[in-house]
C-alpha cells in the first residue's frame, strides 16, 4: 500500500499498490490471443521483407539467414537461463519437425517472392484443412460430415483464389499450396512439443536444424550481402523467431479453437502492407477465398476443441 500526497485539511487516502506483474495476472486465453496477435504482425512484416529482398538475394539465401540468424537473436535468453533450457526429451522430433520445416521454407519464401502479398496469406490458411486430412490418413482420425464438410469448403476457397483453367496458376501459387501442406505437418508436432518444451526451446532446435539443410539449398545461389542487406536480414530473423515464438507459446496457452480466430488478421495486414509497399491490391477473388479457408479451418478447430472436451468429460 502507499499513501496519496496530503494537501492541508485533507484525510489520508489510501491507494491500491499497483500489480508489477499485470500480463502473469490475466487469463491464459486473453494471453494467448495477445501473442497470436502481435505474432500475426510480425509475420506478415517478415514476409514484406522476404518480398522486398528477394529482387537483391535469391530466396532460399535469404532463408537460410532467416534460420540462422534466428539462433542470435534467442541467445540472449538461452544464456540468461545457463543454457539449461536447450535440455529435451523431444529430440526427435525437434530433428523431423526441422527437416520439414526446411521444405516448407523453401518452397514458401520462393513462392512469396513471385506472388502477391496478400494471395500469399490468403493460401497459407489452408495448412489446418491438409493437417485434418492427414490425421484422417495418418493417425486413422474419426471426421464426421461436418468436418468433412468444412474440409471441402475450404479447398473451393482455395480453387477460387486460383481459379485453374480461367486463368493461369503459376509456379508460386503452387508452392505456397506445397508449403502450407508441409506446415501442416509441422504444426501438429509443435502442438506435441509444446507439451513439455517451452516456445523458446522449440524455435532454437527449429533453428539449429534448418540452418544447415536450407544453407545446402542456397549455396548454389550465394551472394555475398552487403551491410545493408545484413541488417534486414537481422531484422527478419528478429520477426521470424519472435513471431514464431510468440505463436508457440499462444498454442502452449490455449487450445487451437481459441487464437485461431485471430490468425485471420494476417489477411488484413498483408492487404495493408501489400498496398503500402508493392502497389498491390487483393481482387474479389482472393478475399472470398481467404474468407472461405478461414472460416471453414476455424469451424474444425472449434468443433475439434468441442470434441476433445467431450471425450475427457466421458472418460
Amino acid at each position: 500500500m502507499r499513501l496519496a500526497a496530503l494537501a492541508p485539511n485533507t484525510s489520508i487516502v489510501v491507494l491500491p499498490k499497483k500489480n508489477p506483474n499485470y500480463i502473469s495476472s490475466l487469463p491464459a486465453p486473453v494471453i494467448a490471443v495477445t501473442y497470436m496477435a502481435v505474432a500475426a504482425v510480425l509475420f506478415v512484416a517478415m514476409h514484406t521483407i522476404v518480398r522486398s529482398m528477394s529482387g537483391q538475394l535469391h530466396p532460399f539465401e535469404i532463408a537460410f539467414f532467416r534460420a540462422f540468424l534466428g539462433l542470435f537473436v534467442l541467445f540472449p535468453f538461452i544464456l540468461r537461463d545457463n543454457f539449461s533450457i536447450l535440455k529435451t526429451k523431444n529430440i526427435k522430433l525437434h530433428s523431423l519437425r526441422g527437416v520439414l520445416n526446411a521444405g516448407a521454407m523453401l518452397c514458401f519464401f520462393y513462392g512469396l517472392s513471385i506472388t502477391p502479398l496478400a494471395q500469399v496469406t490468403a493460401l497459407g490458411f489452408s495448412a489446418p484443412l491438409f493437417a485434418t486430412v492427414l490425421a484422417v490418413i495418418f493417425l486413422g482420425e474419426v471426421v464426421r460430415i461436418r468436418r468433412w464438410t468444412a474440409i471441402i469448403i475450404g479447398f473451393i476457397g482455395t480453387l477460387i483464389i486460383l481459379r485453374p483453367g480461367m486463368v493461369d496458376l503459376g509456379i508460386g501459387p503452387m508452392l505456397i499450396i506445397v508449403s502450407a501442406a508441409i506446415w501442416s505437418v509441422a504444426l501438429m508436432l509443435i502442438k506435441v512439443m509444446t507439451r513439455n518444451d517451452s516456445s523458446i526451446t522449440i524455435s532454437f532446435y527449429a533453428s539449429i536444424f534448418l540452418s544447415p539443410l536450407v544453407f545446402l539449398a542456397a549455396f548454389p545461389f550465394w551472394e555475398l550481402p552487403s551491410w545493408e542487406q545484413m541488417g534486414w536480414m537481422f531484422l527478419l530473423a528478429a520477426f521470424g523467431t519472435f513471431a514464431q515464438t510468440l505463436m508457440n507459446q499462444s498454442l502452449k496457452l490455449a487450445d487451437t479453437s481459441v487464437v485461431m480466430p485471430v490468425d485471420f488478421s494476417k489477411m488484413i495486414w498483408a492487404a495493408f502492407l501489400g498496398f503500402i509497399f508493392f502497389d498491390e491490391v487483393p481482387d474479389l477473388y482472393t478475399w472470398i477465398g481467404a474468407i472461405l479457408i478461414f472460416g471453414s479451418t476455424t469451424y474444425i478447430a472449434i468443433r475439434e476443441a468441442r470434441l476433445k472436451r467431450y471425450s475427457v468429460k466421458n472418460d
